[in-house]
């Protein structure tokens, strides 16, 4: 911890979960506007960038958050565990760090999904109805109260930022796994759900952009925001896109729902991701027009952030794989 302590004093920003897709992408966007970054994880890993120190932190040990919190001028929450860990750890990891900014006299940036809104009929606002059915759903409910009555109590000051589906080098998501690194290492890509339902994926740079904006502006804060995205794309627009991008003809499946329902029996993650299957069955589109006209937008067109991002997976990929 001592690296980190030495840190405190002049830290402008703390990133907790700096090695997720989102952290890490936070940490780099810090980085390119010449802020000092404490890059904070259980493992104490990150980028070698200028500006960033990495530091080892526990989010489920209040003790810990608060070290690696002090000084901070903004406390970027980026941190997730997976599905079957989120009943039992996410309010407390929330109500730890709500404690550490306040601690620290820091802003709260929080990372946010879309699962509270349940299964929508119309492109999803920040005033879309919270309709979520299931319990990783309601829980979101829970954690978005949670962190606006903390912000309208005057504990800390809290901005919640939202997004779809991520992709990007870093990102562990359904896009990811199902489509872009099967077609990296030249094998089929999958989808679940519909082929042809619309839904939006945040590019996981444009994602951090969005954050650390929210930080920049005071009327940002006591409020929810969808970071802005690309257009919607169906499973199928992209994983084409990502075959083209590769040279490669497109080949795609639809993982049948039954194979889901029996996965669940064996695997909890599957068990776990069946909840939220009507993200990929019916239209799940996500309006950003309340930040774009507040605070403008920088949006990666998805060419070439499917670009971006197959570059840098191959460069870990075997050349072994075949690409076609």
């Amino acid at each position: 911890m001592q690296a980190g302590e030495r840190a405190v004093a002049t830290s402008e920003a703390v990133v907790l979960g700096a090695t997720g897709g989102a952290g890490s992408a936070v940490v780099r966007e810090l980085a390119s506007r010449g802020l000092l970054v404490r890059a904070v994880s259980r493992s104490g890993a990150g980028p070698s960038l200028p500006g960033v120190t990495p530091v080892k932190g526990d989010a489920t040990n209040p003790t810990s958050l608060r070290d690696v919190c002090r000084g901070a001028r903004v406390v970027y929450h980026c941190v997730n565990v997976p599905y079957p860990q989120w009943t039992s750890h996410l309010i407390p990891i929330a109500e730890a760090i709500i404690a550490a900014a306040t601690s620290a006299g820091a802003k709260l940036v929080v990372m946010d999904n879309l699962y509270m809104y349940g299964r929508p009929d119309a492109p999803m606002t920040e005033t879309t109805p919270r309709n979520a059915r299931g319990k990783k759903g309601r829980l979101r409910i829970r954690l978005e109260h949670l962190l606006l009555d903390a912000h309208r109590a005057g504990t800390v000051r809290v901005a919640i930022g939202r997004a779809s589906d991520f992709y990007g080098p870093q990102a562990n998501s359904a896009a990811t796994m199902l489509v872009i690194r099967p077609a990296v290492s030249g094998h089929r890509a999958s989808w679940v759900g519909s082929l042809d339902a619309p839904h939006t994926f945040g590019y996981l740079p444009d994602v951090a952009w969005g954050l650390v904006t929210l930080a920049d502006h005071d009327e940002a804060f006591g409020e929810i925001w969808h970071l802005p995205a690309a257009e919607p794309l169906t499973g199928r627009e992209f994983a084409a896109l990502v075959f083209e991008t590769l040279g490669a003809p497109p080949r795609i499946g639809l993982i049948p729902k039954p194979l889901m329902l029996l996965g669940g029996l064996f695997s909890p993650m599957i068990r776990e991701s069946r909840e939220v299957l009507y993200q990929f069955e019916y239209p799940f589109v996500m309006d950003a027009g309340k930040f774009s006209h507040a605070f403008g937008s920088r949006i990666t067109s998805h060419r070439a952030a499917v670009r971006h991002t197959l570059d840098a997976l191959r460069q870990t990929t075997p050349s072994t794989a075949r690409l076609s």
